[in-house]
């Protein structure tokens, strides 16, 4: 058994090392765990991947399609229209948007609660004149805190739930959770409103505007006469050319424009292409195409116009469509947007991506923690929290974000709901939560056909199912939760337990629950907070056990220091995503997030030995 123990602490350190390291992707690192824990004969080998029927799995993807159903009826942008109502006064603005955020975030996914409420947070911060980022600290622990509130406010409350089963004969309800989760959400939402002043500053990301100027030069190329390119497509063109840093932003023929034209457009003699590069790539592409500078006026007014248009696009995006578009041509469209996590962008570059080609998007500058890069477009590799000035068609601008993985920063114009549709989404939502409150149903089997019916009534169309899942928590939960029953099996969460006991065993019970819970909150700041959750929750049970008291309690406090991961950015995906649009550093964390890790222990661990007594 010492020997299972010294391979599972290995597995643990090497994985919990590849965590913090943050080279791989944690669904990657999480599965090659379990494939090491398999391999050694740790985990069972017929275990281990039931983690994929475990109920909290299911209930964790189901969360996801519902708050994707409740995204797509307007359920979230009805409130926040009556967001840019609450005027100019910081703490009111902090107190109003952290608080619907939270709140929001108790009954959907938090990421896509915080993602809902970024773009009205950065258009409110630029109507009073201050920067972003004393906004999106608040909006993303606000986004954190909330996720206590309900069972499926957060993964790691339904993991909880899960272990709860073990030592009693039924797992958390939807609602357990609530008399801490609301203490500690109404505690700390007053917290940030009335010391807002210690969220960092960063007044150079309070201009979007500047930090995307544009200095590339917007060119006119001519087809010439006899030009190898005329009958052939665009697409063959800038692939002849080899220069990935060159986009063509318009064409014009017959002096009319076409804006953002087909890759596979089939270019005629004398057209006129509007091009936005710098003058080495500039050069590289008229040796290598032999195209020539246009002379022509009309298209050098046509470039004016079109520099006008990009210098002039208001914070949503628009442009003004030319007069003398071509007809059923579209609007182009100006769009900040952060890249999450998730987007299948991080790692690859525009080139490799062939963001033209594939999905109509060009790639006009890049910025990564507040500073605008001044690297080659087609050399960048971009990362999560990476924003991006992009431009589409108007009409398609919105789903391509959605396709690529990426979020717009600055005020989306909330379209306009229908009344119908929120009642019918928040109807089946409400249903789903009634059920699992009366213990009619389990909240796997609720979750799934409150999921179900929203893509029944095509408020989740069926393309968009699994797009709502974000597979990599799903795989890393799957592919943890065996790891956590080899912790278990092998006595490594009892030897941790003992550990904890001897730690304790002068100090009153309060404390020991109180160090577990700061443990485990420490944990998730550099691990997933689902994982932290499933590597906790089997040492809670042990430790109730050496202690002879109910595991409630310990599960409790594992729940919340897993869901308060406030001190870095890469502890949670919230605090990830506002760290670009916020211009933050790693350790501006710390400044609002360690008084608030330490209001949040104080305020929970009575809350919890009131409502769950050891």
């Amino acid at each position: 058994m010492q020997s299972d123990q010294l391979i599972v602490f290995a597995v643990l350190a090497v994985t919990l090392g590849l965590f913090i390291w943050n080279r791989w992707r944690y669904d990657i690192v999480a599965l090659g765990a379990l494939l090491v824990a398999t391999l050694t004969g740790i985990v069972p080998v017929e275990e281990a991947f039931m983690g994929l029927g475990h109920p909290a799995v299911i209930s964790v993807a189901a969360v996801l399609v519902l708050s994707r159903g409740l995204l797509n009826a307007g359920v979230v942008d009805a409130m926040a229209r009556h967001l840019t109502r609450v005027g100019e006064r910081p703490s009111v603005q902090v107190l109003t948007l952290t608080g619907i955020v939270a709140l929001c975030s108790g009954f959907m996914n938090n990421v896509g609660a915080l993602a809902l409420f970024m773009p009205v947070a950065v258009w409110m911060a630029h109507q009073s004149g201050r920067s972003p980022s004393f906004l999106l600290m608040p909006l993303a622990f606000g986004s954190l805190l909330g996720g206590t509130l309900t069972l499926i406010g957060t993964p790691p409350n339904i993991i909880i739930a899960g272990y709860r089963r073990q030592v009693a004969d039924a797992p958390f309800g939807m609602f357990d959770f609530l008399p801490v989760g609301l203490a500690i959400t109404l505690g700390g939402v007053l917290f940030i409103a009335l010391l807002w002043r210690l969220t960092p500053r960063r007044e150079n990301a309070a201009d979007d505007g500047q930090l995307f100027e544009i200095n590339a030069y917007l060119t006119e190329l001519k087809l010439p006469e006899g030009s190898k390119f005329i009958g052939r497509t665009l697409h063959e063109l800038m692939t002849a050319s080899g220069e990935g840093d060159v986009l063509v932003t318009a064409l014009v023929r017959d002096g009319r424009k076409v804006g953002m034209p087909s890759m596979y457009e089939v270019l005629r003699d004398g057209d006129i292409l509007l091009v936005e590069t710098d003058s080495d790539s500039l050069k590289a592409f008229l040796d290598s195409t032999k195209l020539e500078l246009a002379a022509d006026a009309d298209g050098k007014e046509e470039a004016r116009e079109l520099a006008r248009e990009r210098k002039h696009a208001d914070k949503n995006g628009d442009a003004d469509k030319p007069a003398d578009a071509d007809d059923g041509s579209k609007e182009r469209a100006l769009a900040e947007a952060i890249v999450t996590p998730q987007s299948s962008l991080v790692g690859t570059t525009a080139t490799g991506m062939a963001l033209r080609e594939r999905h109509g998007v060009n790639i006009l500058a890049v910025a990564r923690q507040g500073q605008r890069l001044n690297e080659r477009l087609s050399r960048i590799r971009f990362a999560a929290g990476d924003i991006l000035l992009v431009q589409a068609r108007e009409d398609q601008l919105q789903a391509t974000l959605n396709n690529i993985g990426c979020l717009p920063l600055a005020s989306r114009g909330l379209r306009i709901t229908a009344p119908r549709q929120v009642m019918l989404a928040s109807s089946l939502f409400a249903a789903s939560l009634l059920l699992i409150a009366l213990g009619v149903l389990p909240a796997a089997v609720a979750l799934v056909a409150g999921a179900l019916a929203m893509v029944l009534v095509g408020l989740v169309p069926p393309g968009e199912i699994y797009k709502s899942i974000d597979m990599s928590i799903i795989v890393l939960i799957a592919a943890m939760l065996p790891i956590g029953e080899a912790l278990e099996s092998t006595g490594g969460s009892r030897l941790i337990a003992d550990g904890l006991l001897a730690l304790g065993q002068s100090a009153p019970p309060a404390a020991t629950v109180a160090i577990l819970m700061g443990g485990v909150m420490l944990l998730s700041n550099v691990v997933n907070n689902a994982a932290a959750a499933v590597l906790a929750a089997p040492v809670a049970i042990s430790l109730s056990r050496g202690m002879e008291a109910s595991a409630d309690p310990l599960l409790m406090a594992v729940a919340i220091g897993a869901s308060c991961a406030f001190l870095t950015p890469i502890g949670h995906q919230s605090n990830t995503l506002v760290m670009a649009p916020g211009g933050y550093r790693f350790g501006d964390y710390w400044r609002l997030g360690l008084p608030l890790s330490i209001l949040v222990i104080l305020v929970a661990v009575p809350v919890i030995l009131w409502v769950w007594p050891l």
